[in-house]
């Protein structure tokens, strides 16, 4: 549990302006998360807290690298991480209505008589925002991707050959015919 009260800023103290934190994320970070689908992650985490009169401007700077496997061929691949991520957290009365009721996934409201924000959850999600959708080797020089050939001609071989399609007649539409010309 001490672990994870690192991630955990007591922002009643602070005065007004803005505050830095910087955190290095490891692979332990995501132990009491679900399983991940990289591997040695080298994160670092720059936060911005700007201190306002009831609220809070955080900023997230995400930049790093991971270790993740090719969607194509299997390949380990190396990702670079590098994003920013911005919320806007708010003091109010009935936080947990709020926070039902904003639509906007970038305000975040907390009570007024809360005194500590956890920020891993929002380290986790954004690190792995971070991760692009399509992870892919990239490619050498202009004759291709570096993927792993053999993996490649493995796959080109369990594509199903394409046979000329032929028209089936769908049992669904077969009294529709006499309704065709109707309009006209």
């Amino acid at each position: 549990m001490g672990y994870r009260r690192e991630f955990e800023i007591a922002f009643v103290g602070l005065k007004p302006g803005i505050h830095e934190y910087e955190y290095e994320i490891k692979d332990k970070f995501f132990e009491t998360y679900q399983q991940q689908d990289f591997r040695n992650c080298h994160a670092n985490v720059k936060l911005t807290l700007d201190r306002k009169a009831g609220f809070m401007l955080l900023k997230f700077e995400i930049g790093g690298s991971l270790e993740t496997n090719c969607d194509r061929c299997g390949n380990n691949l190396k990702i670079d991480l590098w994003d920013e991520f911005n919320i806007v957290v708010k003091m109010v009365e009935d936080p947990l209505a709020m926070n039902d009721q904003e639509e906007n996934p970038d305000i975040y409201f907390i009570s007024h008589s809360e005194s500590h924000i956890d920020v891993a959850d929002w380290i986790y999600e954004f690190i792995n925002l971070s991760i692009p959708m399509q992870k892919i080797c990239g490619y050498d020089d202009a004759s291709g991707p570096e993927c792993n050939p053999a993996a490649l001609t493995m796959l080109r071989e369990l594509e199903p050959e394409e046979k000329p399609q032929e028209e089936k007649e769908n049992p669904i539409w077969k009294g529709l015919e006499k309704f065709k010309n109707l309009g006209k």
